[in-house]
């Protein structure tokens, strides 16, 4: 977002909205809000413009798709004198059941989250995919036995 960029009571507005219910029709927003469709839609691009929203998407369910088990996996990362951080970064991104990778502080130079069939798939995704890349020196998986809430940040009013 632009530094500069500020969100006024409208846009806070309709950001909550949008928040609680991404498909909800943009004249709906705007019989909620009290202004015309044409000043939602405005105000909608403008904050994509200013990068305070970065899109809409379709939530999957893993569980329904039959990935039962999501674990979190710290890597250490020991680089060579021809790699990069980011030549990992793109052999991790090849692993489609890796859908979250953070660099982060700490003991660990990277925070996976992984969805896996089960756990005997996840030990397969360990071994064969992420622990097999050389500059991988070392792992350590979280399984999460429960998912306690996931949501938005809060739009400040």
């Amino acid at each position: 977002m632009a530094v500069n960029f500020h969100l006024d009571s409208l846009d806070k507005r309709i950001l909550t909205i949008l928040t609680k219910n991404a498909r909800i029709p943009y004249l709906e927003v705007a019989r909620n809000c009290n202004v015309s469709g044409a000043a939602i839609h405005q105000r909608i691009n403008r904050m994509f413009e200013q990068k305070a929203i970065l899109g809409s998407e379709l939530k999957l369910n893993p569980k329904g798709l039959g990935y039962l088990t999501c674990a979190f996996v710290g890597v250490r990362v020991n680089l060579t004198k021809q790699t990069t951080h980011e030549d990992v970064f793109q052999k991790i991104k090849a692993i489609p059941e890796v859908v979250e990778c953070h660099h982060i502080t700490g003991k660990y130079s990277l925070l996976l989250k992984i969805f896996t069939r089960n756990n005997e798939h996840l030990k397969q995704i360990l071994v064969e995919k992420i622990q097999s890349i050389i500059e991988i020196t070392s792992t350590e998986t979280f399984i999460s036995l429960e998912e306690g809430f996931t949501r938005q940040l809060p739009v400040e009013r």
